[in-house]
């Protein structure tokens, strides 16, 4: 089997290669290769996963090229991990909402639409390139926003594909670990969008225990207790975006606040350097703040359910089919699905429990609006899924908040100026 990752440059890149050496005995890759546009960060983490395999003793070929085509040629599974833009683009995209004051973030409200329209564009070209070079492979996506890319590659294209987040995974294990429950007496039950998930049911041993799983992550969640007890269900940390935005507003808006992306970035530049270290030959712990925990368990556990054709039960992104009431069949969800070579099999949800069914049905059109304005490059749609976003507050600041990311995004998206 072959593995290709596209954005092999990543400095996540090692966190999949220690999966590729965690799952050697179930999963025997052949070949390892990695595909950049960037051929000076493709040779130093090429070099890195080289001493990787090595140390541990795993006997996979390691390839880099700079082209696509070449990179895909024979390929079983593809890992996307581009970044259209880089991190410069991000820090614009956090910082100039927050100019208009509106949360300012890579993957939720106008930040995350910017790069939505960045990245739906290139990704919808990967799909076609392994349509041509390699229609069997499966596309694993975790680029960002993972939900609004699964949306776009199920409506515009016909690769085989899984859309992925740790999230889910991690706020999951987070929710028992804090309780002190093992993963095997328990079921969390996960409903919602990308970034915008609900656990809105935990069973112990047969049991609901969603209310002391609420009391138990108390004090370690981004959201109020207080209001968890009255959503009873415990959103995604992504959530404190809506339901504390002046806070995170104000904080942000302090002369000596740091980006996610500025910070990223320096990360990022102090994991190249370990990585151009030729003494250096494990995932560094560095890694742990560059975000992403747990990526490489939830796109192994995907790949060896769909190698294996094991039907495990695993959260992803995927057309929600007719599994939550009140979404579109061919909008995404997030939710547990059944994984075999097939693909994923979303199992059915039904309603939305109320007090959440607005805001995600909200999400949901501006995430699908995003979706048709990418295709068509449609300022109008644009202005459309502005103005759907919970997030911004109306139609002055919406305007002119476009038109200040427009004018920052023209690189990329010259018919939106």
């Amino acid at each position: 089997m072959k593995l290709v990752v596209v954005g092999g440059g990543s400095t996540y890149t090692p966190e999949l290669v220690e999966g590729v050496i965690t799952h050697r005995d179930t999963l025997p890759f052949d070949e390892l290769c990695l595909m950049d546009i960037d051929p000076a960060r493709l040779e130093v983490v090429g070099a890195m996963t080289r001493r990787m395999l090595d140390a541990a003793d795993v006997d996979v070929t390691v390839t880099t090229t700079v082209r696509l085509e070449e990179a895909l040629e024979g390929a079983s599974f593809v890992n996307n991990l581009i970044r259209v833009g880089g991190q410069a683009a991000r820090i614009e995209d956090e910082r100039i909402p927050l100019r208009h004051g509106v949360i300012g973030q890579e993957t939720t409200g106008p930040g995350g639409m910017m790069k939505a329209l960045r990245t739906i564009p290139v990704v919808l070209r990967l799909a076609d390139t392994i349509s041509e070079v390699a229609p069997d492979a499966w596309l694993i996506n975790y680029t960002n926003p993972s939900g609004i890319i699964a949306e776009a590659l199920e409506k515009h294209r016909h690769v085989r594909f899984v859309g992925l987040c740790s999230g889910p995974a991690v706020w999951s294990a987070d929710i028992l670990e804090l309780m002190s429950v093992t993963p095997d007496r328990a079921t969390v039950d996960w409903v919602g969008l990308n970034h915008l998930g609900f656990a809105t049911r935990i069973t112990v041993d047969g049991h609901d225990v969603t209310d002391e799983a609420i009391e138990a992550v108390a004090a370690a969640w981004t959201v109020d207790v207080e209001w968890m007890r009255c959503l009873r269900a415990i959103p995604a940390t992504y959530l404190q975006y809506f339901y504390h935005p002046d806070q995170l507003i104000s904080q942000a808006q302090q002369s000596d606040f740091e980006t996610r992306g500025e910070r990223v970035k320096y990360i990022e530049e102090e994991l190249l350097k370990l990585y151009a270290d030729e003494s250096v030959h494990r995932r560094p712990e560095l890694l742990n703040e560059r975000g992403g925990r747990g990526y490489s368990d939830v796109a192994f556990a995907t790949i060896d359910a769909i190698h294996r054709n094991s039907g495990v039960r695993l959260i992803v992104q995927t057309a929600n089919r007719g599994a939550v009431d009140g979404i579109d069949d061919d909008a995404s969800v997030e939710i547990a699905a059944v994984v075999d070579r097939l693909g994923p099999h979303p199992i059915r949800y039904g309603s939305l429990p109320l007090p959440i069914r607005g805001l995600i049905q909200s999400v949901k059109a501006y995430e699908s609006l995003t979706v048709a304005a990418a295709r068509e490059q449609d300022r109008r749609l644009v202005l459309q899924a502005m103005m759907a976003h919970p997030l911004v507050p109306n139609w002055d600041v919406g305007r002119h908040l476009l038109d200040a990311l427009a004018e920052a995004n023209k690189e990329w998206l010259p018919w939106l100026t």
